[in-house]
């Protein structure tokens, strides 16, 4: 996917109308102790006071680490969890406030494509039977129109038409995915999220896929929560982009100008992992090795969540501001807004050059030393002609 594929087809069907809407969300899961009388001693966090907009006809991308709240955040909003506090805004309803046939209504507008296509179908229903029965839940189609219409989605996402009689583990990881793009499309849903859809694929498929969501985005008006760990795939398919951290989001942007000039720090360093298709330019760059451990949500550090690990506040002498105040989301310039005390070190590009040129070649020292000492001094190497000097205790050094 190359810079020059990064718009997508729906930036220009997408409004500036909000479809869906969350303020101060928060999902919580209690942790509790005891076996016959059970106590609440803590919660973990996480989804922490999120409030997004998803415009109408826009793809909104949702990037973080393992465990920030990406999935929990998507199944919120499609209501598979219960909020703790918080509403959920779609088109105009309060969704966190809808029960029974009312719930079951507003599901079939909003519909989710799930991360692992071998997990996420019945292994005892036939492809077709698959697709027949949201239509039959919905009251949408019976009999000879609910195949007919399971015809016409498999033609839509490129499935064989035999696929209709066959099960699940017939077939490949994409195709499985496919099948699960076409339930998703089945009640004709206005909004998906589309949480990992295509981190379980390999490379060449994942392209296919993506390039598919943004077709069937053009062609039915859809509206996509994308989650995704890749940020090169996240920006080929997004309009927008929201970074989270621990349960927060930290920033919010046009794709492209959060590519080009991130102003998180968190974000800078993610940014920094992705690579770039250009030999000189990549052998130029210094990646951002970020240290420490991600924090517990149970037990999020106080102030800025990202404090512990932030580069830029060890670059400013570790003001105290960062661990006693907690930074709101606010704009720094049209439609782009950072959680960051110190954003404003960032904004212009000679003082960004020197921090993060500063904060780079410490990070890398500090790497390479970690990984001096915890290479054995007291073993002599093995000579680079003998097949034995490939362990496969290094295969998780990779």
């Amino acid at each position: 996917m190359t810079a020059e594929a990064t718009i997508p087809a729906s930036a220009a069907g997408a409004s500036s109308e909000p479809l869906l809407r969350t303020d101060n969300l928060r999902v919580h899961f209690p942790i509790t102790e005891g076996i016959l009388f059970e106590r609440r001693v803590g919660a973990v966090r996480a989804v922490d006071g999120v409030s997004l907009e998803v415009r109408r006809g826009e793809t909104l991308g949702l990037v973080g680490e393992s465990g920030c709240g990406k999935s929990t955040f998507a199944r919120a909003v499609i209501r598979l969890v219960d909020a703790t506090e918080g509403s959920i805004h779609f088109d105009g309803t309060d969704v966190t406030r809808l029960t029974g046939d009312a719930l079951r209504r507003m599901r079939r507008r909003m519909q989710m494509i799930f991360q692992d296509p071998y997990a996420s179908l019945n292994p005892r229903m036939t492809i077709g039977s698959m697709l027949a029965e949201p239509l039959r839940v919905h009251d949408l189609a019976k009999g000879e129109q609910a195949a007919r219409r399971a015809r016409e989605l498999i033609e839509i996402v490129g499935l064989p038409r035999n696929a209709l009689n066959r099960y699940p583990h017939e077939f490949s990881g994409g195709q499985r995915q496919r099948a699960g793009i076409a339930r998703a499309l089945a009640v004709q849903p206005e909004f998906i999220a589309a949480d990992e859809a295509v981190s379980a694929l390999d490379v060449s498929i994942q392209a296919q896929i993506v390039n598919l969501l943004s077709q069937l985005q053009s062609e039915f008006n859809l509206t996509y929560l994308f989650i995704a760990h890749d940020l090169s795939v996240v920006r080929h398919i997004s309009d927008r982009i929201a970074v989270m951290y621990l349960g927060e989001v930290v920033e919010l942007s046009p794709s492209r100008e959060l590519y080009e000039r991130p102003l998180h720090p968190y974000t800078v360093a993610l940014v920094s992992a992705v690579p770039i298709p250009d030999p000189k330019v990549e052998s130029k760059r210094k990646r951002m090795i970020l240290r420490g451990d991600v924090p517990s949500p149970a037990n999020p550090p106080t102030g800025c969540r990202f404090h512990t690990r932030c580069w830029l506040r060890r670059e400013l002498g570790d003001p105290e501001r960062c661990t006693v105040e907690t930074p709101e989301l606010r704009q720094l310039a049209p439609g782009h807004g950072v959680a960051c005390h110190f954003a404003e070190e960032l904004t212009g590009n000679e003082r960004r050059d020197e921090l993060v040129t500063a904060a780079a070649a410490q990070s890398n020292v500090r790497d390479t030393d970690a990984d001096a000492a915890a290479t054995p001094t007291d073993v002599p190497a093995a000579p680079a002609s003998d097949p034995d000097s490939f362990f496969p205790g290094d295969v998780s050094q990779h």
